[in-house]
C-alpha cells in the first residue's frame, strides 16, 4: 500500500518527468518577481533592524527621559503603571525603597509610545518607497502614451532641436516622426532578415527535422 501511495505522490508532484519538474522549478525561481521579492525581504529585514535599533536605543531612552522630566526626576512610578511592585532587597533580605523592575509587573508607557513611533516610521518609509515606485511607473506610462500619441520625448526633442525643427511646426514634427517610424521599421526588418539568415546558416535540430519531414512528404 505504501509503495502505491509513494508512486502516486511522485506522479502528482513530478508528473512522472523529473527533468520537466526541475525545468519548471528553475523557471519559477528565476522569475523577476521572485528575485525582486527576495531582494525586498533582505532589504526589509535590514531596515527593520535599523528601525528597531533607533527605537530601542535612541528613541525609547529619550521618551523615558522626557516623561521623567515632565512627571518628576524621581517619578519612576509615574512613567510606569505598576500592577505588582517588587523592591530591591538589602543584604539582610529586607525590602528597600528602590523598585526592582525585573521582578515587578508593570505597564511600560515608554515602550508603548516607542512602538507607536516605530509603526509610523515604518509606515512612512514604506509609503515613500511605494510613492516613488508609482511615480516611476507613471513616468514610464506617460512616455509610452507620448510615443503612441506622437508627442516628442526628451530624446526626440533633443534630436529635433539639433535638426532645427521647431515644435510649433506641426508638418515638420509629423515628418520627423514619419521618418523615425520608417527607420524603426527598416531596422526591425533588417534584424528579422539577419535572424533568418543566421538560422539558415546554423539550423537547429528542430529545423533539420522539419527539412527531413518535408523531403519525406515530397517523396
Amino acid at each position: 500500500m505504501k509503495k502505491y501511495v509513494l508512486i502516486y505522490m511522485y506522479k502528482s508532484i513530478f508528473g512522472g518527468n523529473m527533468k520537466k519538474f526541475f525545468a519548471e522549478f528553475k523557471k519559477f525561481i528565476t522569475r523577476g518577481n521572485v528575485v525582486d521579492m527576495a531582494v525586498g525581504v533582505i532589504v526589509g529585514s535590514s531596515f527593520t533592524a535599523i528601525v528597531n535599533g533607533l527605537s530601542n536605543f535612541v528613541l525609547k531612552p529619550l521618551i523615558n527621559w522626557l516623561l521623567s522630566l515632565i512627571l518628576g526626576a524621581n517619578a519612576l512610578d509615574k512613567v510606569y503603571t505598576f500592577l505588582v511592585k517588587a523592591f530591591v532587597l538589602d543584604a539582610n533580605g529586607n525590602p528597600t525603597t528602590e523598585i526592582d523592575l525585573a521582578k515587578s509587573i508593570y505597564i511600560d508607557w515608554g515602550s508603548f509610545i516607542n512602538a507607536v513611533i516605530n509603526f509610523f516610521l515604518v509606515a512612512f518609509v514604506l509609503f515613500s518607497i511605494v510613492k516613488i515606485i508609482n511615480k516611476v511607473r507613471e513616468g514610464g506610462k506617460k512616455l509610452e502614451l507620448d510615443a503612441i500619441n506622437g508627442r516628442p520625448c526628451k530624446a526626440d526633442r533633443k534630436e529635433m532641436k539639433k535638426r532645427g525643427i521647431k515644435f510649433s511646426d506641426s508638418d515638420a514634427v509629423a515628418a520627423y516622426f514619419e521618418e523615425k517610424a520608417q527607420k524603426e521599421a527598416a531596422a526591425k526588418e533588417a534584424a528579422a532578415e539577419k535572424a533568418r539568415k543566421d538560422r539558415e546558416a546554423n539550423p537547429t535540430t528542430e529545423d533539420l527535422l522539419k527539412q527531413i519531414r518535408d523531403l519525406l512528404q515530397q517523396k
